[in-house]
């Protein structure tokens, strides 16, 4: 088991469900409604899941990794498209169901999701795969599994703000990064990219507004 394959077959289920919702008359009102519901808490609690069990493990593997500039990016870019995904999600409950502006709002959250998907796809889930071990990565599906069943019938939606979502999982990142990389964790890459700096801060600021005098 691993945590990237279960992220990949939840995108592969909210896909079918899209592609389902598109196949549906407008008049048949209820069976949109129920499988509407579903596809929304599961947006809601995929989301939710990758911000407490995976993205937290990929920066903790890319600091380690010293990977920290890309990672970082990634995980920052990822916040926003959840929160995008969650408002999404909140503009259908605004319309009639089977409208033609829930349909609408139902094919913007589609889009909103779908290129999320796309880039975690390429981007996040490449590289954890690349860094983090089996074993590791076992370990997290496992939780990953267990936090989604612990809360099928729903999570709160709450947009996070991104920078502060990776500064949070940064600070709880310096405490372990060092013992990951010595005890085989993850394999360690070229330093190419932005180290963390001695009071623990991985220079959000400095990596998206360069000084060069400082």
């Amino acid at each position: 088991m691993d945590i990237t394959e279960l992220i990949l077959d939840d995108h592969h289920e909210q896909r079918r469900l899209f592609a389902i919702l598109e196949q549906i008359d407008p008049s048949e009102k209820q069976v949109l409604s129920a499988i509407w519901a579903r596809l929304g808490r599961f947006l809601e609690l995929h989301a939710q899941a990758e911000e407490e069990i995976f993205y937290p493990e990929l920066l903790r593997v890319g600091v380690a990794a010293r990977r920290t500039a890309g990672v970082e990016e990634e995980t920052l870019d990822a916040i926003h498209d959840h929160n995008e995904i969650r408002d999404a999600v909140a503009e259908v409950a605004r319309h009639p169901v089977g409208s033609r502006e829930w349909f609408a709002a139902v094919a913007a959250a589609n889009l909103a999701n779908s290129d999320h998907m796309a880039e975690e796809e390429r981007e996040g889930l490449t590289d954890f795969r690349r860094l983090a071990s089996l074993s590791r990565r076992h370990r997290l599906a496992v939780d990953f599994a267990a936090y989604q069943a612990r809360n099928y019938t729903g999570v709160e939606s709450i947009d996070k703000d991104p920078e502060t979502y990776v500064r949070q999982a940064e600070a709880a990142v310096q405490d372990t990064a060092v013992q990951d990389a010595a005890d085989g964790a993850v394999r360690t890459a070229p330093d190419t990219d932005v180290a963390p700096t001695p009071d623990g801060s991985l220079r959000i600021g400095a990596m998206k507004n360069p000084d060069p005098a400082q």
